[in-house]
């Protein structure tokens, strides 16, 4: 004991001496006052800011991976809404728009979840092998209770009104309904479902539940002698519903009456009824929800009956005799300018031919009388209903849109023109998104959502938007259905990259398109066919080389190098690779790695037809290449390879130099990596969907995260070294917040690489030149070519006369002038670097 407290006491100095001789300008301000506001506190308060100070914390999640009506709870005394992202619940407080996060620990994506009637605990089912059912303190967001019955995922979940029982009932192969004691940890009733099962509900006093699915309507009692008295798990008494006429229907969503109405059960059909059943299982009434295509969801209080159908329609009735109330509105319509809405009556003004996305769930805060809906685009709103007399008073209290499909890419780099705290994310749901994570910066807000500010459509198709696999609706899919989605399958942005000006966003999609935006205006000002297959990686060349390149990379295994300064017209294209390419950098020279194990170092030279890259090195590896990064000072380029494994090259001679293991566990391969701006840590992150960060020079590792539910796709430092952003195929990003003592290393790291003039240096650099279009664009001012032989009938490269270097700078700078000046006598024996 008294050296844990002398550890303890030590560690406590340590971090306060690190933080009071930290320059000021390196430690964020609202960590210092963080700090100031715990100084002479209890050792509780300490040990927490100690446990903040040395981790890296979830600080915001831009996503929701909510299937349905079962992924979206509310917490009955505090409005507190719940709902999935990955293997991270999300507790999200709509009027401070504030979130907390529970972590399933098991890497498993979670399913379905509900709150205990007294909102202190909150039930999680998960999807994958031998699942489990788990239970939360929401205060402590730490796991009380599990339990592991199921086989092959859990499909809903709810608590019992009285807070004893759990019930969860498993996929459709899982075939069992459990319902667990969860505090004694035994399961007192079980018994088997041969149907699909999308929806399960206690009744008010809590002696049956219902269940409801594909032409399955089924209630289940509850022998509380037996269960209470016998030590074994007894058999479950199950009852089908009298469905009369409607036997054929795919049932959505099933809710218990509540209050006067406890005898009823009601239940909505995916082809558009509201069905009552009463206390002997009958199907006593139903009323027609007359919407355009499906009904999905439903909430059910004493007073109110909500029902969310397609095209963003959600409908109120009354639970007494099925009357019809209101139309509450709808949310934003597929397609929105978000960055013009700026007014809540543009929300309000729908135009006749606009299509919406289709209410996936909705749940009902009867104590604030909100009501929170998600719908199949992933967005997510909470109307405050609290006169539905009039439903043009109904107001929104919070909304957020976020991307609906696998996020690809993300860029924070270059993006001078932007505020502080930007980036951006590009997807499959064929969207570019702008997004702001500074909650102190109020420019260009919109009403749609906090975070996301800007969204490019690169086409015109509003189908890639929406996520076809929400909601408890059957897909009966024709063939032409079908083909439709074998041709989404195929589309989507699969990479990003901003100019080092911050002029021009180049993007590339699974298609082979390369794009080019103004990144002022967003406008898109060229579209090029530049790739046979999806174009895997983007680079610009660093700006002090006098060169404007980008270079394209693709699993059509070339490489295009393409000038920025002449409107990206067609350089060179190389096709050493025999396979994939997957990272190509600039550093000093290019370097491009790929699945074919082999790594290039090229130099540029300057011949008389124009520039080339020559071949300099080739290492070729026995493991495949991932992905490349390339520190600050340009010495050394770190490779993620399948053995998880991170190796260092050398781009003089490209000799490996160290090798390091790239993730702490002992499955999966290494996906990409990521150097911070200062040079000091690398992040990578592995297929077993965990991110590491570690020490570049030592390998030793810093940190490790975990909480996406299917590979991540992308990794990004921000440039003031505060924030790590992921990005997954499970259309999350997290924003992670790096500890204070990373941060004040990082910043301190970019103090000392940053040279005394600086200033003088940067006024001397070249300056890069703004596109101008041609004259043979289309009227809307978009340059468009239709394949890559269009771009090779382009003018040749010629440079420009650059600035007159400094006397320091090196040899190989100084003849690249010449050459360009045509004052070299040996042009073709030339090698001029790029640095």
């Amino acid at each position: 004991m008294i050296s844990r407290f002398f550890l303890f006491c030590s560690h406590y100095v340590l971090t306060s001496r690190l933080w009071r001789s930290a320059p000021s300008s390196l430690v964020p301000a609202e960590d210092i006052n963080r700090f100031n506001k715990c100084k002479g506190t209890r050792a509780a308060t300490i040990s927490r800011l100690i446990n903040y100070l040395s981790t890296v914390t979830l600080e915001k999640v831009l996503g929701i991976t909510a299937p349905g009506n079962r992924a979206l709870a509310c917490d009955p005394r505090t409005g507190l809404l719940a709902y999935p992202a990955g293997c991270v619940v999300v507790l999200l407080n709509p009027r401070k728009n504030k979130q907390h996060h529970i972590f399933n620990s098991s890497r498993k994506a979670i399913t379905t979840l509900a709150f205990s009637p007294d909102g202190k605990y909150v039930v999680t089912g998960e999807s994958g092998h031998m699942p489990a059912v788990r239970v939360w303190e929401v205060s402590e967001r730490l796991q009380v209770a599990e339990l592991q019955e199921h086989k092959y995922g859990v499909a809903c979940v709810a608590f019992s009104p009285n807070g004893k029982y759990i019930v969860s009932v498993g996929y459709q192969h899982d075939m069992m309904v459990n319902v667990w004691n969860w505090k004694k940890n035994v399961v007192v009733a079980a018994n088997k479902v041969s149907s699909k099962v999308t929806a399960v509900s206690f009744s008010d006093d809590s002696s049956y539940f219902v269940t409801a699915g594909n032409r399955h309507v089924k209630f289940w009692y509850l022998d509380h002698g037996k269960t209470s008295k016998v030590n074994a798990t007894v058999p479950l008494l199950g009852r089908s519903g009298l469905l009369g006429e409607l036997r054929n229907n795919f049932f959505s969503d099933v809710a218990c009456g509540r209050g006067r109405q406890a005898s009823s059960t009601f239940c909505i059909t995916s082809s558009g009824l509201l069905c009552e059943f009463n206390d002997r299982r009958l199907l006593d009434k139903w009323v027609e929800l007359r919407v355009s295509d499906t009904a999905t969801c439903l909430s059910v209080t004493d007073e109110l009956i909500f029902c969310g159908c397609s095209d963003g329609t959600v409908r109120a009735f009354s639970p007494v005799n099925l009357h019809f109330l209101c139309t509450l509105p709808r949310p934003h319509c597929l397609g929105a300018d978000v960055a013009s809405m700026v007014d809540a009556s543009q929300l309000f003004s729908c135009r006749p031919e606009a299509r919406y996305p289709d209410t996936v769930a909705v749940t009902y805060d009867p104590a604030n009388r909100w009501l929170s809906c998600v719908y199949n685009d992933h967005s997510v709103y909470v109307w405050d209903v609290r006169d539905l007399r009039d439903p043009r008073r109904a107001g929104k209290l919070y909304s957020a849109l976020y991307h609906s499909s696998c996020v690809w890419s993300l860029e924070v780099r270059g993006a001078v023109h932007l505020p502080p705290g930007s980036f951006l994310s590009c997807s499959s749901d064929n969207t570019i998104r702008l997004w702001n994570i500074d909650g102190h910066n109020v420019v260009n807000r919109n009403i749609l959502s906090h975070d996301l500010q800007k969204v490019i459509y690169v086409d015109d198709n509003i189908t890639s938007l929406l996520d076809t696999e929400s909601a408890n609706t059957e897909k009966a899919g024709s063939s032409g259905s079908e083909g439709q989605q074998a041709d989404q399958s195929r589309a989507g942005i699969r990479t990003l990259r901003v100019s080092p000006d911050g002029q021009h966003l180049a993007s590339g999609d699974r298609m082979g398109v390369l794009r080019i935006h103004e990144l002022d205006s967003m406008e898109e000002i060229m579209n090029v066919q530049a790739h046979d297959s999806e174009i895997l990686c983007l680079e610009f060349s660093k700006p002090d080389t006098g060169l404007q390149l980008l270079a394209t990379a693709s699993r059509d295994r070339l490489i295009h190098v393409l000038d920025a300064g002449r409107d990206y017209s067609l350089v060179q294209t190389l096709d050493e690779h025999s396979s994939s390419i997957t990272a190509v950098r600039f550093a000093g020279q290019m370097i491009s790695c790929g699945a074919d194990k082999s790594v290039y170092f090229r130099t540029a030279q300057q011949t008389e037809e124009g520039l080339v890259f020559t071949r300099t090195h080739h290492v070729v590896r026995k493991t495949t290449l991932y992905d490349m990064d390339v520190e600050p000072t340009r010495k050394y380029a770190a490779v993620g390879c399948q053995d998880r494994s991170i190796r260092y090259h050398t781009h003089l001679n490209g000799k490996q130099k160290k090798l390091y293991k790239g993730s702490q566990g002992e499955d999966g391969t290494l996906i990409k990596v990521q150097i911070d701006p200062s040079g000091l840590y690398i992040a990578a992150s592995c297929s077993d969907k965990n991110i590491s960060i570690f020490d570049f020079y030592s390998g030793e590792c810093v940190a490790t995260m975990f909480g996406h539910s299917e590979i991540v796709t992308g990794v990004r430092f921000s440039s003031d070294c505060r924030h790590l952003i992921t990005v997954s195929g499970d259309s999350c990003i997290f924003v992670w917040r790096l500890s204070p003592e990373l941060t004040i290393r990082m910043r301190q790291r970019l103090a000392d690489l940053q040279p005394p003039s600086s200033a003088q240096n940067s006024q001397n650099a070249p300056q890069q030149k703004v596109v101008t279009l041609r004259t043979g664009s289309t009227e809307d001012g978009v340059l468009m070519v239709k394949s890559m032989l269009d771009l090779r009938l382009l003018d040749s490269f010629c440079p420009d006369r650059q600035e007159e270097a400094e006397p320091e700078e090196v040899r190989i700078l100084t003849e690249q002038k010449l050459c360009a000046q045509g004052e070299c006598n040996q042009p073709d024996l030339l090698s001029c670097q790029l640095r």
